[in-house]
């Protein structure tokens, strides 16, 4: 592969991927969040996995917790536990792993795959009342970025980047898309149209979406807004919301990767089912 700007960034995979290759069991409605309380040491292991692999980024536990579900102190161990994985990596520059606290859409709470559907019925004042404390309860436990992702609504969006402008910590949005829209149906110009302007958001792109969606999203995104772009898609697997499991399969598509970066992807990583192993070989394909 091609060497590329140094400006690049390797992201972790899926949390839960590191976490069930060693026996956790998350089919529960909290999710990874659930070992914040039962196993936090687990959460520490799998984000230094992704470190020892070479990404540069630990996204928290954080993306299915709510104050409705946890107590605050849980909630903001995802950042601690995170950091004591990145102070303890042995890793070359360590000086440059990052922090990433993930905000997950309301859909996720629900745990009932409203993630991958949108359009929850909510109103703006009742998505701004759910999100607000949570950014302020994460912001406040010092990561150094949001990751704001697997967005499936345009309305949602509209909702966040306000709040997360107010906040004022440098954030990603990624959206996850089908069939070239947002998972609610929209165009994808009109959801990366709400990201230009945003004094917040230094990058936006797609992740928990098929491979073969990335590019065209990417495209529409770097044009639509200048921003460098995240892309951390999934492997092209089906979420069953009942069972709590992908279903399907696929493979880590280091072949379409050049054309992403060549479309301004600079955040580059892997979601669900995209573990430590996958994660080594990006890393290493990046290097050449």
């Amino acid at each position: 592969m091609q060497q590329r700007p140094l400006d690049l960034v390797v992201l972790d995979g899926g949390l839960s991927t590191a976490l069930e290759e060693v026996g956790a069991d998350l089919r529960t409605s909290l999710w990874t969040a659930r070992l914040l309380r039962d196993d936090p040491d687990a959460i520490v292991a799998a984000h230094a996995a992704y470190f020892a692999a070479g990404a540069r980024v630990a996204t928290t536990a954080s993306y299915q917790a709510s104050l409705a579900t946890l107590p605050a102190s849980l909630i903001t161990s995802c950042v601690t536990l995170a950091q004591r994985a990145r102070d303890e990596a042995d890793v070359d520059q360590p000086d440059r792993l990052l922090v990433a606290a993930s905000i997950g859409p309301y859909g996720a709470v629900l745990a009932d795959g409203s993630e991958y559907r949108g359009d929850y019925g909510l109103d703006a004042t009742q998505l701004r009342d759910f999100h607000l404390p949570r950014l302020e309860l994460l912001a406040a436990a010092g990561p150094d970025l949001f990751a704001v992702e697997t967005i499936p609504d345009v309305r949602e969006a509209e909702v966040l980047v306000p709040l997360l402008d107010e906040i004022g910590l440098p954030a990603w949005l990624s959206y996850t898309v089908a069939d070239g829209r947002t998972r609610a149906g929209q165009d994808l110009e009109e959801a990366f149209a709400v990201v230009a302007g945003s004094s917040s958001i230094v990058a936006t792109g797609v992740n928990c979406c098929a491979p073969n969606e990335v590019l065209d999203a990417v495209v529409i995104a770097r044009s639509g807004t200048g921003l460098p772009c995240v892309a951390y898609p999934n492997r092209g697997s089906t979420w069953d919301a009942s069972t709590h499991e992908w279903v399907g399969g696929g493979t880590f598509p280091l072949d379409l990767i050049p054309a992403w970066l060549d479309a301004g992807v600079r955040l580059l990583g892997g979601c669900c089912e995209v573990g430590p192993s996958d994660i080594a070989a990006l890393a290493r394909a990046l290097r050449h």
